[in-house]
């Protein structure tokens, strides 16, 4: 099951006091799971992260015994190996954001009942949204922990190994990958002229483009729009992210670093609005990633474009 943004935001502040006191554990080799104190136990292998044209995915493997003597629904908890990465878990869900760890989530996840003497695999999807390197990385401290219901004092983990491959398939002789924190956003946009609509009405297209510089998480790129009086957005083309009067999301999901993206902004103002020159206006892009957090950016004054907006009447 995927989890969401609006799903995290909806729960994580009744959850962020219920993480689980893992055991300390180190990054091995090979995954090995620490001593059960509970009747759950969970293995996992590597996790290794392959190279596409969008970044980098992969699926972790995690295997949940139940050693006692009732059926139990287990809960697992982990650290994403980078900051907005976790896609699916096969089988289970729903999924909670509990709070960042490194600028990482660390998220909770509901199991399907296992019998005793059973195991369950678990199925754990990652897309991480940098470039891909020739050369091989690797990110430190990745477990995970599994929990009896309602027991976290109970709790065994495993510790994994993440390696992102290399271009070149290579796996040997990891670097450290190191993700960006603050936002590098920049937007531009040109002058718009609304155009008088036949029943008085005006309406008008404006190209706006995004930028997105670096590997910085965020699910959700909201844009503030500040208008001449009358001016509203009525909606932005394509449609696939919501809009409001003064503001819209970017559409299209997720960017790579280095990323440029032109929409359509269609702009309206009311019947009785005179032609002529109407203000100046401007759209102030800002990323949001954990529970509604505005991100830093690196250099906040390309995150808004100007400009002008004119009323023509029909010729």
């Amino acid at each position: 099951m995927s989890i969401t943004p609006s799903t995290g935001r909806r729960v994580a502040a009744g959850l962020l006091g219920t993480a689980l006191a893992l055991l300390a554990a180190g990054a091995p080799a090979t995954a090995a799971p620490a001593e059960a104190t509970g009747p759950l136990s969970i293995t996992a292998q590597r996790l290794v992260l392959d190279p596409t044209d969008q970044g980098y995915v992969g699926t972790l493997t995690a295997v949940v015994t139940n050693e006692g003597t009732v059926a139990d629904y287990p809960t697992l908890t982990f650290t994403e190996p980078a900051g907005a990465s976790h896609t699916t878990i096969t089988p289970g869900g729903p999924c909670f954001f509990l709070g960042l760890e490194a600028n990482r989530m660390r998220i909770q996840c509901l199991g399907e009942q296992i019998q005793p003497g059973d195991s369950q695999t678990y199925s754990l999807g990652f897309h991480v949204w940098t470039t891909p390197r020739d050369y091989a990385m690797t990110v430190a401290g990745t477990e995970i922990a599994v929990e009896p219901n309602g027991k976290p004092q109970l709790a065994d983990t495993a510790a994994f190994t993440t390696l992102f491959r290399s271009t070149k398939g290579s796996l040997k002789k990891p670097r450290p990958y190191v993700q960006a924190v603050d936002s590098d956003l920049r937007m531009t946009a040109g002058n718009v002229t609304l155009d008088r609509l036949p029943d008085g009405s005006l309406s008008g297209r404006m190209p706006v483009t995004v930028r997105y510089g670096n590997d910085a998480p965020s699910f959700d790129l909201p844009v503030t729009a500040s208008l001449p009086a009358g001016v509203a957005v009525d909606h932005i083309e394509p449609q696939d992210m919501p809009s409001w009067s003064d503001g819209f999301s970017v559409p299209g999901g997720r960017f790579m670093p280095g990323e440029e993206r032109t929409f359509d902004v269609i702009l309206t103002a009311p019947a009785g609005t005179p032609a002529g020159d109407l203000g100046v206006g401007s759209y102030t892009v800002s990323s949001s990633y954990f529970y509604d957090a505005e991100v830093q950016d690196v250099d906040p004054s390309d995150n808004t474009a100007s400009f002008t907006v004119t009323a023509a009447d029909a010729s």
